[in-house]
């Protein structure tokens, strides 16, 4: 008897679903000092929850369910069962559990399997994919999105006369996800999913969390993903509870029956904003900043190195913006209309400030996918899709351990000062092939805007990145800049 072989799974943190009824009987019979004292706890509650104050990693949220399933959803994301196992009892030590039921729940844990990656689990082979392996940590590790609406369900695969997931070949069942992802693909940047694993742990075998800020994107993606084989084949669901996020300091406006978020739609803390200062407004010019570089706790040290040496190095005045840069060997033209689809979701966040393929002079060189966000979270959640795009060779920021990266960005050059500010290129890039240490530098040009370039290098290390910031030709070039750029590049974070 042939047995089916079952896909490899790497679990991260655990999760659960906390859903609570409120005894609104006795919410209105209770004297005011006791719901006063409850709408208190329970703040002190969820504010330590969403602080990830109980523990060292996490994640944690608050919603308000809709419909009669439950009022409230409490979701909570911790490294351990002992951690969840603790704040559901915590919980129950407050004040506003007297007037709460427990009306359901789901306990599970993030996974990923051998369907999406099976080097990430052959201990003899390297992923080199370093924007799949950032992809992975996300699926494992993942941030409760910022978006405002939720729908959570549980599903299992069926295992029926007709239909049996379970009977098939992996390379069948794995074609099968790979179609069905592709779906969600046409969904970036308006929809987030967590995929937990539930097997042994509740009653189905997985829970699907989708977050949107547009509950029809969520509607239209369910719709779609019902016409997929994987689906309409091999799927068996148990019931939808739909949710609106709020801040825990709104609990007192909930529990009178307001409107939550209380300062309006969208409004939360967690929601994102419209994006301000785009273009920056001070005229200058800097390459290579520290913190474009990737390299983390140091970053602080190399920005204030340059600017002992008198050098604009993105001093933090609200222009900071996080990146995400992958270079791909793909052919240009494919390339973008991959990449235009991608943007087209991307632009549904407030927090996208713009996604755009660069390519280099050099044809021996990689083109360059950037995208630019206004937080960190919403960065690596781009790259997660990002990193899918065709034939990725590498990610911005994780430097091989021999080597040193810098990079600058947001040149926008005067129309009449194109030809000029190339021609200085040439000339810094002849001056750079003759230092020590330095390996390669990269001028790419917005494939949509010529106007648009950034310059990317490469160095042995810090040092010998820092000796061209302190030279005579890198000084000149900052002056030369101030005369042929429209704007003053912008600091940017690798996400």
């Amino acid at each position: 008897m042939e047995r089916r072989r079952p896909p490899q799974t790497e679990e991260g943190w655990y999760v659960l679903h906390d859903f609570r009824s409120i005894d609104w009987d006795a919410w209105r019979a209770a004297p005011e000092r006791r719901r006063e004292r409850a709408i208190e706890e329970g703040i002190d509650y969820l504010e330590a929850s969403e602080a990830v104050d109980d523990a060292d990693e996490g994640d944690s949220a608050t919603f308000a369910v809709l419909g009669h399933k439950a009022d409230l959803l409490v979701l909570h994301l911790r490294p351990t069962l002992g951690d969840i196992d603790a704040l559901e009892r915590q919980f129950e030590h407050t004040a506003l559990a007297e007037f709460t039921e427990r009306a359901d729940s789901y306990v599970s844990v993030t996974e990923v399997s051998g369907y999406m990656s099976e080097d990430y689990f052959d201990e003899d082979s390297e992923v080199e994919d370093a924007g799949l392996e950032r992809y992975i940590e996300s699926r494992l590790k993942p941030e409760i999105p910022d978006s405002e609406f939720l729908s959570f369900y549980p599903m299992s695969k069926r295992r029926g006369p007709d239909h049996n997931w379970y009977e098939l070949p992996f390379d069948e069942r794995a074609d099968y996800l790979a179609n069905h992802g592709e779906i969600g693909k046409d969904y970036a940047g308006r929809v987030t999913q967590i995929i937990t694993g539930s097997v042994g742990l509740d009653d189905f075998e997985w829970g699907v969390t989708l977050f949107g800020d547009d509950p029809t994107d969520v509607k239209e993606l369910l719709y779609e993903m019902r016409f997929d084989p994987s689906s309409s084949r091999f799927a068996e669901f148990g019931r939808f509870l739909s949710a609106r996020r709020f801040p825990p300091e709104d609990l007192g406006a909930f529990l009178a029956g307001d409107r939550v978020p209380a300062e309006g739609e969208g409004s939360h803390p967690h929601a994102g904003g419209d994006a301000e200062g785009h273009h920056g407004g001070s005229d200058g010019h800097h390459h290579g900043d520290d913190s474009g570089s990737g390299h983390g706790d140091e970053s602080g040290g190399v920005r204030d190195e340059l600017e002992d040496e008198g050098i604009y190095a993105g001093q933090p005045h609200g222009e900071d913006v996080h990146a995400v840069v992958l270079y791909s060997a793909a052919d240009p033209d494919e390339l973008f209309a991959e990449v235009d689809g991608y943007r087209e979701n991307f632009d549904h966040y407030d927090t996208h400030v713009k996604t755009a393929v660069y390519e280099p002079q050099d044809t021996d060189s990689e083109t360059a996918v950037v995208s630019l966000w206004d937080t960190e979270r919403a960065a690596n959640t781009a790259a997660g899709f990002l990193a899918e795009l065709p034939e990725v060779v590498r990610q911005a920021g994780d430097d091989e351990d021999d080597s040193w990266g810098t990079m600058g960005m947001f040149y926008t050059v005067k129309p009449d000062h194109r030809g000029d500010f190339v021609e200085t290129f040439d000339d810094v890039g002849g001056v750079l092939a003759d230092m020590d240490g330095h390996r390669k530098t990269d001028l790419l040009v917005n494939r949509e805007d010529e106007n648009d370039m950034f310059i990317a290098s490469r160095w042995d290390s810090r040092e010998d990145a820092m000796t061209f910031f302190r030279s005579d030709a890198f000084s000149e070039t900052v002056e030369f800049g101030r005369d042929v750029l429209a704007d003053r590049p912008r600091h940017v974070f690798l996400a």
